[in-house]
């Protein structure tokens, strides 16, 4: 049975199934238009979850067949998972960021015991023990969820309105999450008439009650020094600029005063830089470092590639401490340490 809810203003969304997942579901917000639906997103590439998604969009007066095109806010499973069986059920156009477009491509191209070797060097170079870089150098490859993503046959150009013939929805940049992440604001009045521009669908940029996560960009052949914690706080600024009057997020649920949440998101970051640099009162790694910061769980008790991911956030919020001139590398540290300057 599939969990659907009218927005109004022909915008509806599906709630399809994470397996496995503690954030429980991504919602697919189905949105009308002169040409046929469109949807923002597709869910998880799985059985149930495409039979919900079906399912759905039957409840919601459609159906598969009848999708006009996809636009997915970022490259990540969740969002992306499904967007292929749409197109072969449908014909519709699938758009995605150039950004994330080419790490789809990069992902489709790249053996997975290349990103092993790579995730083994990464760790190893943070600072992790050996102990828990071992079994990525004898792991057997093995398909992983969303290495087969679909390839986009349109890009998103931030700036520039999407092709919804009927419709004003316009993409916005907003990187952090993933390097192409976009917002999508309709720039319609809404609905009910809420004080405010329009609507936002927020994909994970801009989430009600979570942070979404920020680690570094992963990119086996790019040695650019990217700075992904930057790019979110900046991009979240901007979204707090732009008041939307409704925030339709991918996971939990809608809300509004989104400057209210984004002065939320900004203060969380900053007191957690904050308490990041008295950690850095003595020199750790990436991985000490992670070790000592405050998750959702001990240390003890977090899984191991949840740990790879909090290693990944601790990388990110490095960059961005050294990048303000708060904290630097050691000199001659081997593997690299950072302390407050």
């Amino acid at each position: 049975m599939a969990t659907t809810f009218d927005h109004g203003g022909g915008v509806r969304s599906v709630a399809v199934p994470i397996p496995d997942n503690p954030l429980g579901h991504t919602l697919v917000y189905v949105v009308e238009s002169d040409r046929g639906p469109v949807l923002v997103d597709t869910g998880w590439d799985d059985p149930g979850s495409w039979d919900t998604l079906v399912a759905g969009l039957a409840a919601c007066g459609t159906a598969v067949g009848e999708v006009y095109g996809v636009v997915v806010t970022h490259h990540h499973p969740d969002h992306h998972g499904l967007s292929a069986r749409v197109r072969e059920a449908s014909g519709a156009w699938v758009a995605l960021h150039p950004a994330d477009a080419a790490i789809v491509r990069r992902t489709r191209e790249t053996p997975p015991e290349r990103w092993y070797t790579y995730m083994a060097a990464k760790l190893t170079a943070a600072g992790a023990p050996e102990t828990h870089v071992a079994p990525l150098r004898t792991l057997r490859p093995r398909p992983l969820p969303g290495l087969s993503p679909a390839l986009p046959d349109r890009e998103i150009v931030p700036g520039e309105l999407l092709d919804l013939p009927g419709r004003r929805l316009r993409a916005i940049w907003t990187p952090g999450h993933t390097p192409g992440h976009v917002c999508l604001h309709l720039e319609e009045e809404h609905p009910a008439r809420l004080t405010g521009h329009g609507r936002l669908f927020s994909g994970d940029h801009l989430l009600p009650g979570i942070t979404p996560h920020i680690g570094l960009y992963e990119d086996p052949d790019d040695t650019t020094v990217t700075d992904p914690l930057g790019d979110y706080l900046d991009s979240l600024e901007r979204i707090g600029r732009l008041a939307p009057a409704e925030v339709l997020p991918a996971h939990e649920h809608t809300f509004t005063d989104a400057p209210g949440r984004v002065r939320e998101l900004l203060d969380h970051h900053e007191e957690r830089l904050a308490g990041l640099l008295a950690l850095l009162a003595e020199p750790l790694t990436a991985w000490q470092l992670a070790t000592r910061m405050e998750w959702n769980r001990p240390w003890e008790q977090i899984p191991y590639g949840s740990r790879n991911i909090a290693v990944s956030e601790a990388e990110a919020h490095l960059r961005r401490l050294v990048k303000q001139g708060r904290a630097e590398a050691v000199t001659g540290s081997e593997p690299v340490a950072y302390m407050a300057v």
